[in-house]
C-alpha cells in the first residue's frame, strides 16, 4: 500500500505521516532524506527527531532509499522534496536525470512488500521562485509529485492540519 501525503509547509504532513504509521504498526520505520546543510535546519531535524519514540526504527538515507532492510515494514520516507534536492544536485541541476533517478526508486519501491508513506511538499502552490533554479526545481518537485500520485493508492492533501483525501484506491 502506497499513501502519498502532500501540502504546504507546516501543514501538517510529517505529524500526519507518522500517526498513520503508528495506527498501522507497533515499530514503524521512518526514513530520512535529508542532507543538512547548515545548523538552522540540523536545528529543525533534531525537533523532527524528537517529536519520535522509541518505537521507530529510524535510518538516514539521501539517494538510495529502496536499497534499506524495508520490505515487510510500515515506512515513513520524509521528504520527496528534500529527496529530490538530492538527486537534483547529484546531476548538476539536470531535471530529466533527477527525476529519473527518483522515478528507478519509486518504480523499486513499488516493487516492495510492506506500506510506504510518503511526504511531499506542494512547492508550486506558494510564492513563484525568483531564480532559474528554483523555477527548474518547482516544476521538478511538480513533475514528481504527478508521477507519484499516479501510482499511490491513496493521496492525502493537509491543509491547515486537516487531511483531505484527494484519491483512494484498494490494492
Amino acid at each position: 500500500m502506497i499513501h502519498l501525503i502532500t501540502g504546504g509547509a507546516r501543514s501538517g504532513k510529517s505529524s500526519y505521516a507518522q500517526h498513520l504509521a503508528l495506527s498501522l504498526s507497533s515499530q514503524p520505520v521512518y526514513v530520512a532524506t535529508a542532507k543538512i546543510w547548515d545548523d538552522g535546519f540540523a536545528h529543525r531535524v533534531h525537533r523532527h527527531q524528537l517529536d519520535r519514540g522509541p518505537e521507530w526504527i529510524t535510518y538516514e538515507e539521501q539517494l538510495h532509499v529502496s536499497h534499506l532492510p524495508i520490505d515487510n515494514c510500515t515506512v515513513v520516507i520524509d521528504c520527496v522534496t528534500l529527496w529530490l534536492t538530492n538527486f537534483f544536485v547529484l546531476h548538476q541541476y539536470d531535471i530529466h536525470a533527477a527525476l529519473e533517478a527518483l522515478k528507478q526508486e519509486i518504480i523499486a519501491l513499488f516493487k516492495k512488500t510492506g506500506t510506504f508513506i510518503i511526504v511531499t511538499n506542494e512547492i508550486g502552490m506558494g510564492v513563484h521562485a525568483e531564480t532559474e533554479v528554483g523555477r527548474k526545481f518547482t516544476d521538478l518537485q511538480g513533475w514528481a509529485n504527478q508521477y507519484i500520485a499516479g501510482l499511490a493508492h491513496q493521496v492525502v492533501l493537509m491543509v491547515s492540519g486537516i487531511p483531505v483525501v484527494i484519491k483512494h484506491r484498494e490494492k
